[in-house]
């Protein structure tokens, strides 16, 4: 099984594209995540890519500094460079991201991706049971 499940801030601002034949969208943006190694707080920085919707959505609703919780898997690619030197490239391919950020707060505002409600607290006095 190939999951991993990351929390952290956008490096830079999210950039869409169109690929293909068939012009899907997609978006590809870094983040940070800090993790501990033993008493030291160390900074890991990944490399996002969302596919169409999720990817359009990226793009118009987060930016650099929004808070962003990622589910994927994770892909290496192995390449040589210009200089013919070998390479390893580490890639997330986002299939779900949650935006963090709650509404107002600086840099973006929230999106709820699954039904884009608003959620209103109901009074006691209006439920039928």
């Amino acid at each position: 099984m190939n999951k991993v499940f990351l929390v952290g801030n956008l490096t830079r601002d999210p950039e869409l594209s169109t690929v293909g034949a068939n012009n899907a969208s997609v978006c590809r943006f870094a983040i940070a995540v800090n993790r501990r190694n033993g008493g030291n707080k160390e900074t890991d920085f990944y490399n996002i890519t969302a596919w169409r919707a999720l990817g359009e959505n990226c793009a118009k609703f987060i930016k650099k500094g929004s808070k962003v919780a990622i589910c994927g898997d994770i892909q290496i690619r192995n390449y040589e460079d210009k200089e013919g030197n070998k390479r390893t490239s580490v890639e997330v391919t986002a299939t779900e991201v949650e935006f963090c950020d709650r509404k107002g707060d600086e840099p973006s505002t929230s999106y709820d991706q699954t039904n884009n409600v608003d959620m209103k607290p109901i009074a006691d006095d209006s439920l039928p049971f």
